[in-house]
């Protein structure tokens, strides 16, 4: 049986980087390559966007931010923002990665690894705005920023940013957040010099609420072309990843196609519009390693058949299948298994 296929067009997601850059302008933009890039594939990802010009990849963890350092060498800036133990520090520091800090007592975590080791730590310090996701209570925040001006000029650290997340359940939600955030970076202002960033929007909030952005936006998702469940399509963004299987045995008025439960396509996305060559068909049944499809005029042994992708062939966007799951369009990414091949197309 062969093996299915994750196709990821790269001219795609440099046309998609190319989009959303000029869409946050000027705003820069931070590509988040977090969980092996939403299941794309962590080096071609980071190599690409390298490429088309990116200069901040979020990778939410040191770990994945060492692996993204080392495909960028001395070029570029890498977040992580996980809170992390002492070995981690450690690595993050000597591989130059930048840290989201959200509690004190990380931050004095940060600020002795860099006593000990001799080095400055690129912090960037977290307000919560009201989300509850980690960050400094706004009652502790001018305390907070006292420690890291006078670690600042111990030689410890370097404050590069100050950031946050938003809940964007609603705009006077937002809204109340964006106010919070900016009473927090006045602050920091009037205790020393400005960061160099302020990020608080992710991919949503940057694309739709432009007056929320910062000197930088947080975007993952949409990059990839993965738009958010139960929103609007994206103008000139498109999916750069196409899921495709091949014809194993045609059975009456089926194609069964060599993709299954087992590659971790949900058994859950039964009824769903898959493409063929004559256009969509029902996917039928979704076994261990296969799968059944209705069959179409001329249907042959060989024939390629799209789970997911732009719709070129009649499939459904991995959003869409995610809205027949109540869950998000990288998670139909994610959970793919390595039995998937990946496949790359210039």
């Amino acid at each position: 049986m062969s093996r299915p296929e994750l196709r990821l067009r790269t001219d795609r997601l440099v046309a998609n980087i190319r989009a959303v850059r000029e869409r946050i302008s000027p705003s820069a933009l931070m590509i988040v390559v977090k969980d092996d890039a939403y299941g794309h594939g962590l080096s071609w990802a980071v190599e690409t966007a390298r490429d088309a010009g990116v200069d901040w990849f979020g990778a939410y963890d040191v770990r994945s931010g060492v692996a993204v350092r080392r495909l960028l060498g001395a070029e570029g800036s890498v977040f992580a923002w996980a809170t992390s133990t002492d070995a981690e520090i450690d690595d993050a520091l000597t591989h130059g990665i930048d840290l989201g800090v959200g509690s004190d007592e990380y931050l004095g975590r940060i600020i002795a690894r860099s006593s000990e080791l001799g080095t400055r730590a690129r912090v960037h310090l977290k307000i919560d705005t009201g989300l509850h996701r980690n960050g400094i209570l706004p009652e502790d925040w001018e305390s907070t920023v006292a420690v890291v001006r006078a670690a600042e000029r111990e030689g410890l650290v370097d404050l590069i940013g100050i950031w946050s997340h938003l809940a964007e359940a609603s705009d006077e939600e937002d809204d109340d957040a964006r106010a919070a955030f900016l009473a927090a970076v006045q602050i920091v202002s009037e205790s020393g010099e400005t960061p160099e960033v302020m990020h608080l929007t992710a991919s949503a909030a940057s694309w739709w609420r432009p007056e929320l952005r910062g000197t930088l936006s947080r975007i993952g998702a949409f990059c990839y072309g993965i738009r958010s469940a139960d929103g609007p399509e994206l103008d000139g963004v498109l999916p750069v990843a196409e899921l495709t299987a091949t014809v194993e045995r045609l059975d009456d008025e089926d194609a069964v196609i060599a993709i299954g439960s087992f590659d971790g396509l949900p058994s859950t996305l039964v009824g769903a519009e898959v493409g063929t060559p004559a256009g969509s068909r029902e996917l039928k049944r979704v076994n261990a390693t296969s799968s059944v499809v209705a069959a179409w005029p001329g249907a042959a042994v060989g024939d390629t058949v799209w789970l997911f992708g732009a719709g070129e062939h009649g499939e459904e966007s991995a959003t869409s299948l995610a809205e027949r799951i109540d869950t998000v369009g990288e998670e139909i990414l994610t959970r793919l298994t390595p039995r998937v091949r990946r496949t790359f197309v210039e």
